[in-house]
């Protein structure tokens, strides 16, 4: 691990560390993978509230719907990069120091269990990537890097739709303490001309402790995470607990982390009248989940040319969907076991030429699966072929739910996506550019089956190819700034929806930041896309601007100020077929204190 600066191809493109491409401490400018790092620099100087709309200065990060964290469902929670995705299932794998934070049942993501001020980086491989990391990363992996040096962070704030955000971190020598809190009253998500006397504000409110022990190269953690929603309507909650327990050690080349959680997650469903004036409560769901897993990797280095990586994952998940329909009861869930070894080799052929090669395969239930993957990196030049896949969740095989009067359900009979992806890059001293290409088979969506009703199923097969562009300009000693840009063309490619665009997919997505001193700004644009599978419910594109600024007072106390969506633009999130919209213009002040 220690070896790898010094035997790969050295260029002056990035000092930034990522271990998420080859699960090994590489800089950014020696992977031949597409990888954008947000320091917490970046994230401390954003005017997002939550991890996930912070994530949006990544161009082609998207979760299934436009809204974030704060009013979203958290099953439309699940990531995508590239355009991936097409429901909501996660197609990247999210990790926290190395330990999975996907949902264990519906691999969707609870983005508020990482406290922000504990948070020193977070970085974003995109692409797949399940020739090291399985089924789950498909599309790419995120990864929040823990901050483990001593000090004390502590950030604060008030504002619009009385809003109010606490997130604090305390590291001794040997232990962290991290806690996260956030509360909201939200807004209302139908648009104004379509309302009626059920719909309310979407209000959100969430509560997260974590407590690590730390021992030289070993680390115990715990972690509790609360969260409760009102989804617009009255009748229309719902409510996840979830405690995890999580353990590591890293003993020279060997690398073991271990970990087991517990959650339970309530949600109600109703069916809302016509003129939305009243509604009826049609279901209360159960989802009771168990999950627990652990790897281990061995890193040698050969010659100071070859860096070997060898390692084995092992996951259960077991999850039940419990659901009270009137006087009937509906109880459907099951277990999915995962075993999984890999191997990857990067060999420095030349002190300009770096090869890696790697191979994993993953076994569950009756199936088997198998990803290689090569990468050429030439000065600055990269190249990829890979494949990866996603095995279905419990929850696409088992659970339904309701968006609107859209009723989704679930199929036991799916079988796992399969991807086949190419993609070349170059960089310079600023910008990387890559142009990549993927097919998927056998791709999960939600299929309309009639006006009220969807399916999950697999469509058939679906392609993803397209650009991305990130740059990043140092504008004198106190400036800063950078963008990022994603095309991608998502399409059907066969059975009944050929020529079809994957739903929640836009063609063009451009971010751009600008830092000042304590000043900084943050824009997104994102073309129109659909909401669902035969492209008969679009939603508009938009422009969204963003702004933070601080200043300092007294003893390392700073005064902040952030507002989204300066302009008050309508972002609209789905169409089912009531038109749902995005967060307003909000503003926030707080307090900041770090040393």
């Amino acid at each position: 691990m220690f070896a790898i600066a010094l035997i790969l191809a050295q260029t002056a493109v990035s000092d930034a560390i990522t271990v998420t491409a080859t699960r090994t401490e590489t800089r950014v400018a020696d992977t031949p993978s597409s990888v954008v790092v947000l320091s917490k620099e970046t994230i401390a100087n954003s005017a997002a509230a939550t991890t996930d709309d912070a994530l949006r200065q990544v161009a082609g990060f998207t979760l299934f719907r436009r809204a974030g964290s704060r009013v979203a469902n958290p099953t439309a929670q699940g990531v995508t990069l590239r355009g991936a995705g097409a429901s909501g299932a996660s197609r990247a794998l999210v990790l926290d120091d190395g330990v999975p934070l996907n949902d264990p049942f519906g691999g969707w993501v609870y983005w508020g269990r990482v406290p922000r001020a504990g948070i020193e980086r977070i970085e974003v491989l995109r692409g797949g990537a399940s020739d090291l990391y399985g089924s789950s990363a498909m599309g790419g992996v995120i990864q929040f890097i823990r901050k483990k040096s001593p000090g004390l962070s502590v950030d604060v704030s008030a504002g619009s739709e009385a809003t109010s955000t606490a997130s604090a971190f305390l590291g001794g020598k040997y232990f962290t303490a991290s806690a996260d809190f956030f509360s909201t009253v939200g807004f209302v998500l139908v648009r104004p001309g379509e309302r009626g006397l059920v719909d309310v504000a979407a209000d959100s409110r969430h509560t997260t402790l974590d407590l690590t022990a730390r021992r030289e190269s070993a680390f115990v953690r715990g972690s509790y995470y609360r969260e409760e929603r009102d989804n617009g309507t009255p009748l229309q909650v719902n409510d996840t607990t979830t405690r995890q327990l999580a353990a590591g050690i890293d003993v020279g080349a060997l690398t073991l982390r271990a970990y087991a959680s517990d959650q339970d997650y309530f949600q109600t469903f109703s069916t809302v009248a016509g003129d939305r004036n009243s509604e009826r409560l049609t279901i209360e769901q159960r989802v009771p989940s168990r999950g627990y897993g652990g790897n281990a990797q061995w890193t040698h280095v050969i010659a100071n040319r070859h860096v070997l990586i060898a390692g084995t994952d092992l996951r259960s998940v077991r999850g039940v969907s419990d659901e009270l329909r009137g006087t009937t009861r509906v109880i459907a869930g099951g277990q999915q076991r995962t075993a999984a070894a890999y191997i990857e080799d990067l060999f420095s052929i030349s002190p300009t030429l770096t090869l890696t090669a790697g191979l994993r395969g993953d076994w569950w239930s009756d199936h088997s699966q198998l990803n290689p993957r090569l990468s050429l990196l030439w000065r600055s030049f990269s190249a990829s072929a890979y494949t990866a896949f996603r095995a279905p969740t419990l929850n696409e095989l088992y659970r339904g739910f309701r968006v609107g009067n859209i009723n989704t359900l679930p199929n036991a009979s799916l079988d796992a996506e399969n991807m086949t992806g190419f993609e070349i890059g170059k960089r310079t001293n600023n910008a990387r550019v890559t142009m990549f290409w993927t097919s998927i088979s056998n791709t999960i969506a939600n299929v309309t089956l009639n006006a009220t009703t969807r399916q999950r199923q697999n469509l058939g097969r679906t392609w993803s190819r397209g650009l991305e562009l990130d740059a990043d300009w140092p504008l004198g000693p106190n400036a800063r700034a950078s963008i990022g840009y994603l095309f991608v063309d998502a399409t059907v490619r066969e059975g009944d929806l050929r020529g079809k665009r994957i739903p929640q997919v836009a063609r063009n997505q451009v971010t751009a930041q600008l830092q000042w001193r304590t000043f900084g700004i943050q824009t997104r644009w994102s073309a129109s896309q659909f909401d669902d599978d035969r492209n008969e419910s679009p939603l508009r594109g938009y422009f969204v601007a963003d702004a933070f600024a601080s200043h300092p007072l007294k003893h390392g106390v700073d005064l902040t100020f952030a507002i989204e969506n300066l302009f008050n633009e309508d972002v609209e999130v789905s169409a089912t077929p009531v038109v749902t919209l995005g967060q307003p213009r909000a503003w926030r002040v707080g307090l900041r204190y770090a040393r």
